[in-house]
């Protein structure tokens, strides 16, 4: 299915089960911090047009969706405000991995290729916004879950981290560094 990666991002997007988001009705997607439970991780496969082979590196400037292990749901963005921030709304969307054009993300890095443990951006490639998470936290029932949400232009809440997962080994016509994503 193009799967490259299986990540679990700093700050911990996570997918929170059975509560909608405001607008959309949509699945909402929250940020935790230092969470070992399996919400948090999330499957890098190809953008729309399917590229992403497992054992190549993701190149910075890269489309991608990440598709959420436990529910088979692609993190997306669309024209609805979040509930707290009133930001983008970001929800998680789809069902086995099959959405629709607004899953896709561009990868936004330094240089070629995008190497773990190192910042990463995801501005998406419809409304152009940045994946983001900032101080506002839900109360009951998801309490302490902070929003995930789109921000407009890169700052300091829209960086990110591989911080584990399975990282494939590059082939061998691959560079020789063996931590790219």
């Amino acid at each position: 299915d193009g799967e490259a990666e299986l990540v679990r991002l700093g700050r911990r997007p996570r997918v929170t089960s059975g509560l909608g988001s405001a607008g959309s009705g949509q699945q909402s997607v929250t940020g935790v911090e230092g969470s070992e439970d399996a919400n948090s991780y999330w499957r890098i496969r190809g953008g729309a047009d399917g590229e992403c082979p497992r054992g190549v590196p993701v190149r910075c400037g890269q489309a991608v969706r990440l598709t959420h292990v436990n529910t088979g749901k692609n993190l997306h963005t669309h024209h609805f405000p979040s509930p707290l921030s009133n930001n983008q709304e970001v929800s998680a969307f789809g069902d086995g991995g099959e959405g629709d054009q607004l899953d896709v993300w561009l990868v936004q890095c330094s240089g070629t290729y995008w190497h773990r443990e190192e910042a990463v951006r995801f501005q998406h490639a419809g409304t152009h916004v940045y994946l983001s998470v900032t101080g506002e936290q839900y109360g009951h029932p998801i309490r302490g879950q902070r929003e995930v949400h789109g921000m407009p232009s890169p700052n300091q809440h829209n960086s990110w981290k591989a911080m584990e997962g399975v990282f494939i080994k590059p082939s061998p016509t691959e560079p020789s560094r063996h931590d790219e994503l």
